[in-house]
């Protein structure tokens, strides 16, 4: 069953989800044998999702597609699709207590490389145990949270509500003071992440906000590391968008 599934241990697993039928399924690129053998692809997907994939007969009894492993969602919390995906995408240390290493990407992405390359890359050689890329353009969350508005991504109410919380608790512009903080603001679409105590809690404290505030985990990442930054000597590696896109494509 899906749970006894859930419960297995992985060293390394990729985890993906689409609700609300948004995406196609990506089938990943250039998995090298050892991964297809040892590294699982599960791919999270919701009520609407599965009637659309089996009308088109993509889904069957053998809950596969390519590489990805099905696991539908029943009961899903939110009414909004966006919001439903990231519980899995910043929970997923909840999904899966027994795994050591995951690679998340959106649902509209394709992997194109093999995962253990991208664990070596980002957070091996770096020494890190979180990696996400930043924002190719934007590093304020400020400025971020006015291109939403005008992008019309979420009620400006909303945003204006969560950024001005955040500046009451101490949240400012960015600015090289920050450094050697480079950015305040990720291009959230690619999570890499080793599973232990300090990552678990951070993406804990980051979906609490996404819960509290609108679901651009964008706005509320930077708050998050800061607060546990102040309290811990601990990092993330934010890597370069263009090293982001090397890994995963988004197919139009």
């Amino acid at each position: 069953s899906d749970l006894a599934e859930l419960q297995q241990f992985h060293e390394i697993i990729v985890a993906s989800a689409i609700f609300g039928n948004y995406d196609l399924i990506q089938q990943p690129r250039n998995i090298s044998e050892e991964a297809k053998r040892n590294v699982p692809f599960y791919m999270f997907i919701d009520e609407e999702t599965e009637a659309y994939m089996k009308n088109r007969s993509m889904l069957d009894s053998s809950k596969r597609v390519g590489l990805w492993r099905i696991i539908v969602i029943h009961n899903v919390p939110y009414s909004d699709a966006r919001r439903n995906g990231k519980v899995p995408k910043l929970l997923l240390h909840r999904i899966f207590p027994n795994i050591r290493y995951s690679i998340w990407i959106d649902g509209k992405l394709q992997l194109v490389v093999d995962p253990y390359q991208i664990l070596e890359r980002f957070l091996w050689r770096q020494n890190a145990n979180f990696a996400i890329s930043r924002h190719y353009r934007r590093f304020d969350v400020f400025v971020e949270a006015e291109a939403n508005k005008a992008a019309g991504k979420y009620d400006n109410s909303s945003i204006d509500a969560q950024v001005d919380f955040y500046r009451t608790e101490g949240l400012t512009p960015y600015s090289e003071a920050k450094l050697p903080i480079i950015s305040d603001v990720p291009e959230g679409c690619v999570l890499i992440k080793e599973h232990i105590p300090i990552t678990n809690l951070f993406t804990c404290l980051w979906f609490n906000e996404v819960d509290r505030f609108t679901s651009r985990d964008q706005l509320s990442f930077g708050i998050v590391r800061d607060k546990i930054m102040a309290k811990v000597d601990w990092h993330i590696n934010m890597f370069l968008d263009c090293e982001r896109r090397n890994f995963v494509i988004q197919v139009h």
